[in-house]
């Protein structure tokens, strides 16, 4: 067995996860499409590694991610380094299943939550996760199963706390609703796409639940998919990832090439001058940014490469840098501000 790797947290910053007292790291690792997927073996340890010595202590994985493969993979990167389980916050969630065609393999019935989790853990050879996530909502099953079925993973001690992924703020009323209504767990953060060039459910219908649950955020593809990193200015480099996965990312080059693709394309070039006059890149201030927002809690980084890991996490610096002059600067170039209901401020 390793021997026990103590934590450094270096100059990362935590914030609790909503208003409960899980402090995770302002940026985390994400598995999907990396960890167990396109990258195995020592690539996911030399990854996961780095990741943990420069501060993370956050980790963001799914059943469905690379059909559990990214699960495994993860905890036997945890257990050969010798990580203490406190040190670390593990996330997973549960929905998709692992491929299998069953009736019951996937969504969000009791059945399914109980065994799914089971099987995470198995997969992680850990006893407990710190947030399951239901990974989508399941309109199949009624809401009040679900809560339940989240409290009693809970209080069994297999997880500590509960979240949603691409959940409605009508859905996350719903819950919230329920476990006052019966006592239950609520859930404490919500997992949402959010970025530069998606920004409207974020700023928009979710506003009323963050002043309301104070839920917290662990938010997804914050580069847009890596638009927002400048590699696709001028077309699809081979080793990105949209060449690398052609299938998932097929409309999404499609897009490029159409009107509102290369608008956006403009966009990025000119915020590349933004971040070059703070000393950045346009990948650290696309982070940056999203990591600025106060109901951000943790903006989850994928990397196919440890560099890629080391270089994304100079968006540290960046942040402080944002200043009100610079961010109108940024807002004008992006020119999507969502637009508030007309009752707001009244």
């Amino acid at each position: 067995m390793a021997p026990t790797v103590e934590f450094d947290p270096k100059d990362m910053e935590f914030v609790n996860l909503g208003r409960s007292g899980l402090r995770v790291s302002k940026f985390s690792l994400g598995g999907w499409l990396t960890l167990g997927g396109t990258q195995k073996g020592d690539i996911v340890k030399d990854i996961m590694k780095i990741a943990y010595e420069a501060g993370i202590n956050t980790f963001d994985l799914a059943e469905g991610y690379a059909d559990g493969n990214c699960e495994i993979e993860a905890g036997r990167v945890i257990k050969e380094l010798g990580w203490r389980r406190s040190d670390i916050v593990l996330t997973t969630k549960i929905f998709f299943g692992v491929g299998r065609k069953g009736p019951n393999d996937r969504g969000l019935s009791r059945k399914h939550l109980i065994e799914g989790i089971n099987e995470s853990l198995e997969r992680l050879d850990t006893p407990y996760v710190d947030v399951i996530f239901a990974h989508r909502h399941d309109a199949t099953v009624p809401m009040e199963e679900i809560v339940r079925a989240f409290t009693q993973i809970i209080n069994d001690g297999k997880a500590f706390y509960w979240g949603t992924s691409e959940w409605s703020a009508q859905q996350l009323q719903e819950a919230h609703h329920v476990a006052d209504k019966y006592n239950l767990i609520a859930p404490i953060v919500e997992q949402p796409q959010y970025s530069m060039l998606h920004r409207e459910r974020f700023e928009v219908e979710y506003a009323p639940i963050f002043k309301s649950y104070g839920t917290g955020t662990t938010i997804w593809s914050p580069l847009a998919s890596g638009m927002l990193t400048g590699k696709y200015n001028d077309g699809v480099p081979e080793d990105s990832r949209y060449a690398t996965n052609k299938e998932f990312f097929k409309d999404t080059v499609a897009k490029l090439k159409t009107p509102e693709g290369q608008a956006k394309i403009e966009k990025v070039k000119a915020l590349t001058k933004v971040a070059e006059s703070l000393d950045g890149t346009m990948t650290h201030l696309a982070l940056a940014w999203a990591a600025k927002n106060p109901n951000v809690s943790t903006v989850i980084l994928g990397a196919s490469k440890p560099e890629q890991v080391t270089d994304n996490l100079k968006a540290l610096k960046l942040i402080p840098k944002l200043t009100p002059e610079i961010m109108a600067e940024i807002e004008k170039i992006l020119d999507n501000t969502p637009e508030k209901p007309s009752t707001w401020g009244r």
